[in-house]
């Protein structure tokens, strides 16, 4: 199994993907979110009381979405 990555290096990762061309950018953001999916058990469904105990992660995994176009 890969390495744990902090927050921080989800952060890295975005900052040098946001710079890739259409659609290769969406690709890695997904695969970016599916990451961060499996290692911080972000919810398949939408859990208030899930995002209230992980603001920071909640709030990159929806940057993530957002940048995406797909």
């Amino acid at each position: 199994m890969a390495a744990k990555k902090s927050l921080a290096d989800y952060q890295k990762a975005y900052e040098q993907i946001i710079h890739a061309d259409q659609p290769r950018r969406d690709i890695l953001l997904a695969g970016l979110m599916n990451e961060m999916v499996k290692q911080f058990k972000i919810p398949i469904v939408r859990n208030e009381v899930w995002i209230r105990e992980n603001p920071e992660i909640a709030a990159m995994y929806r940057k993530l979405s957002i940048t995406r176009t797909l």
